[in-house]
């Protein structure tokens, strides 16, 4: 039984130190500051594709931590920016970005809302201006005599509460 438990003790302490060694171990360190620099505004601009929303920077999937690895290797091979953008656009998609390019696939995901605003603007100045027009004119002499006659009988009744209390 001690034995048995002993083993228990040995198999769960070489899964963890198997999940630390597996573990990522933070941003790695750039001779020049500029790189680290860049790398962080890569890491934070870029999106992890297997996470909704979150950025590679604070994603702890595997594979950001793989995609942040091959970041720091681009960036000290020479490469600019944009080639790794345009590397993990490739391999990812658009999804990776946060602010797509404007092209011609995305215009109107650029373009929608503008579009949206204007039809906006367009339906309520014509429901303003139908609503004007709609106004009620001024009563004709037949209607003036009816509302007249309305309104005196409401004065008497009006009155005659009043005397009752």
């Amino acid at each position: 039984m001690l034995q048995r438990m002993m083993l228990a003790v040995a198999a769960l302490l070489l899964c963890l130190s198997a999940g630390i060694s597996l573990a990522d171990n933070g941003p790695p360190e750039f001779q020049d500051p500029a790189l680290g620099q860049r790398y962080s505004a890569l890491t934070e601009e870029l999106r992890c594709p297997k996470c909704e929303n979150e950025s590679l920077a604070s994603s702890g999937a595997p594979i950001a931590a793989d995609i942040r690895q091959r970041i720091a290797e681009w960036l000290k091979a020479g490469q600019s920016d944009d080639e790794i953008r345009h590397h993990l656009v490739q391999r990812f998609g658009e999804y990776v970005l946060y602010k797509p390019r404007i092209e011609r696939r995305t215009w109107l995901l650029w373009g929608l809302p503008a579009v949206a605003v204007v039809l906006g603007a367009v339906v309520l100045t014509l429901l303003i201006r139908r609503r004007r027009r709609l106004r009620v004119n001024d009563l004709d002499e037949a209607e003036r005599a009816r509302l007249a006659s309305l309104l005196a009988r409401h004065g008497e009744q009006q009155s005659s509460n009043r005397e009752a209390r």
